[in-house]
């Protein structure tokens, strides 16, 4: 079978725009050479590689909005005494929800989601997945029934999907049990890697099983070792949750005695099949050792924002030629368009500067973002994507008749579609040559929104609920 053959003004090459070009694409859905004698369908001025969110909880999307009333002088699970509003009372309010979940929720609220990803430019996601079991910790009658859920709401929106079932055994840095409320996200190491063996089986060119060990805090020290040694950690993804709260380096820190990051390299070989997941609180020495480890740090500013965790440092991490990548975590906002914006904003806001992620060879913010986001994701996804030339056939074509890019050229299309206004300029998406988004709607949106809104509705009337 002859490959399909789409023509585009400008295409999107390594960091930049190139001019017009013929994008080739096989019946397996892969990217293929172009045969100058095929004909090719026009896809529009603008066209870009799909984008990798990296960090992902798919069922705190059905709660955004629900933690935004103060909880100051509430109790905090695994902290002392009253806490102002902070990351620690947030997760109170977290992990009542999470108890309301079961397999068909969790299958209803990731299969929205991944809509929504796919809508904003998002064809490939990270499921840091710890939501296993039932809300008193007993497995279910499959134990993967909550991971078989998200790979259905992957498989049902058309998005690419690097799952991550992840590893939590204790409370702490002090290897206390978990609390009723994380039971449900317990695992003894021979479970999760039987687990991880368990869905390894279904991987395909668009499911991807890798490693989470949720953080230095959850994992000790021996667990994270077994995990690492065995035959399932073999040429995955890696990620994990480090650094992101200014309490978790304390504790690190008065148990561990070294800074979360600095344990981490000191203690494990870091490379760059690994992901850390926020990295937000890092000194001069850390940037500079997690840069040189070629691993992606994962950041996610609108959560970051939205908890109150802090500011990674851009600058610093990218002069080291530091990886990244983006993801929308609790998706309070599922755009890699805000996220990048406020990767800048935050750097512009501390520094009082502007266009603090330019260089001096790029000089474009914007394009040098993109192009970082588009490299890392694709890295920490351990998927073959992010690139117009080979890989998976993942695209996004760009709104050519928007008001948002009427007078602009191609050197300045990535920075306008970023930092200028709110309207979605995607409008039409490939998933492994596969159009899913057309003219701005997913082929299947309205009978997924239905379902979404039947399950949070029901969930908005849990007993219990205060």
């Amino acid at each position: 079978m002859s490959a399909k053959v789409f023509l585009a003004d400008h295409a999107w090459r390594d960091a930049g725009f190139s001019g017009s070009a013929r994008l080739a694409v096989d019946g397996t859905g892969a990217f293929a050479q172009p045969q100058a004698a095929v004909e090719g369908e026009p896809l529009g001025r603008y066209v870009v590689p799909g984008m990798p969110n990296l960090h992902s909880h798919a069922f705190q999307r059905a709660m955004a909005g629900l933690a935004e009333r103060s909880n100051t002088g509430a109790p905090a699970s695994g902290r002392s005494g009253p806490q102002e509003d902070s990351f620690w009372t947030w997760r109170e309010v977290m992990y009542a929800f999470a108890g309301r979940i079961g397999p068909d929720d969790l299958r209803a609220i990731a299969t929205q989601l991944y809509v929504e990803m796919l809508k904003a430019g998002y064809t490939q996601v990270c499921e840091f997945h710890y939501l296993h079991h039932q809300p008193d910790g007993r497995p279910y009658a499959d134990p993967a029934a909550m991971s078989l859920a998200l790979i259905d709401a992957a498989r049902e929106a058309g998005i690419g999907l690097t799952l991550l079932p992840t590893l939590y055994m204790t409370g702490g840095f002090d290897g206390r049990p978990l609390s009723e409320r994380q039971r449900r996200f317990g695992h003894d190491v021979d479970a999760y890697l039987r687990l991880l063996e368990r869905l390894r089986a279904l991987e395909s060119p668009l499911l991807r099983v890798g490693i989470a060990l949720h953080s230095l805090r959850a994992v000790p020290e021996d667990a994270l070792r077994a995990v690492l040694a065995s035959d399932a950690a073999r040429d995955c993804p890696i990620h994990i949750h480090i650094a992101e709260q200014i309490g978790e380096v304390q504790d690190c820190l008065a148990i561990r005695h070294a800074r979360p990051v600095d344990w981490l390299l000191d203690h494990v070989d870091v490379d760059a099949r690994w992901c850390l997941v926020h990295a937000t609180h890092l000194t001069e020495r850390e940037t500079r050792r997690l840069a040189a480890s070629g691993a992606v740090a994962g950041l996610c500013p609108t959560t970051e924002a939205n908890l109150g965790d802090g500011l990674f440092p851009l600058k610093p991490y990218l002069d080291a030629g530091g990886a990244l990548g983006i993801g929308s975590d609790s998706h309070i906002s599922v755009s890699p368009v805000e996220e990048l914006r406020w990767l800048e904003y935050g750097q512009r806001l501390v520094t009082r500067h502007r266009n603090v992620g330019a260089s001096a060879a790029v000089p474009s913010t914007g394009e040098v973002l993109f192009a970082h986001a588009l490299a890392g994701g694709a890295r920490a996804s351990g998927a073959a994507i992010g690139r117009l030339d080979a890989g998976r056939a993942d695209l996004l074509v760009l709104d050519e008749a928007s008001p948002l890019l009427a007078g602009r050229d191609a050197a300045h299309a990535i920075d306008t579609w970023i930092f200028s206004g709110n309207s979605n300029l995607v409008r039409d998406v490939m998933v492994a040559g596969d159009f899913v988004v057309r003219g701005f709607r997913h082929r299947d949106e309205a009978r997924i929104a239905a379902r979404y809104r039947d399950v949070v509705e029901r969930l908005a009337h849990h007993p219990g609920d205060t």
